[in-house]
């Protein structure tokens, strides 16, 4: 499988990226700037097996790959899926974006017209199946390869196939477990949660993340 990465220069496409290719997987990190995705790749590969990992302009990715993650800031979420809506259809499209903002170091959600970031991207790509995952992650825990990170992650889609193979993804990463978290409706409140772990990160010093019990 061929995963792509749109905005996949940011700490959490990285993270991904890296994770994916020591999975076995090939991996295509993105850019606005042909120079910034090399620049990315280069130290993802670094970390990865040989020819796992290669850099692109963002329609090269959406273009190339078979599954793609979206892992912009949500300043620029809309407008990057509107202009590759085309190169996106039949694909599986995966949403990491959690709409924040911050004040005085403090995060909070962002209210979203269609609820979410994920459902906004639905109603961009309707010939595309979006699925929304990996908000809660913690990136510097991802592009650290050597540690197993106990999280869990929990994976909103419409679509029951998509679904089950973004929960394969999930566990192929060490530590982690994939958890049906049913339709992408359900995206809203594992965003939203990305605020409150953010904060108690802040309080704490730490990397918190979620873990599910009693499944």
């Amino acid at each position: 499988m061929v995963i792509g990465f749109l905005g996949g220069t940011g700490p959490e496409g990285r993270g991904l990226a890296l994770r994916f290719a020591l999975a076995g997987e090939k991996v295509i990190i993105g850019s606005r700037d042909k120079q910034r995705a090399g620049e990315a790749a280069a130290s993802v590969a670094e970390l990865a097996p040989p020819d796992s990992v290669t850099g692109g302009l963002n329609d090269e990715v959406a273009f190339a790959s078979e599954v793609v993650f979206v892992a912009v800031p949500y300043g620029g979420h809309r407008a990057t899926l509107d202009s590759l809506r085309e190169l996106l259809e039949g694909k599986v499209v995966v949403d990491v974006v959690a709409p924040l903002e911050f004040k005085r170091g403090r995060a909070s959600a962002l209210r979203v017209d269609h609820g979410s970031a994920a459902l906004e991207a639905q109603a961009v790509l309707p010939n595309s199946t979006v699925v929304a995952a990996f908000q809660n992650v913690s990136a510097e825990d991802l592009l650290e390869p050597e540690s197993s990170i106990e999280s869990d992650v929990i994976v909103c889609a419409d679509d029951e196939d998509a679904k089950s193979m973004v929960i394969g993804l999930a566990n192929a990463i060490n530590g982690i477990r994939g958890v049906d978290g049913g339709g992408l409706q359900n995206a809203r409140y594992v965003e939203d949660f990305t605020a409150m772990l953010l904060n108690i990160n802040r309080i704490y010093k730490a990397h918190s993340t979620i873990r599910i019990v009693g499944i």
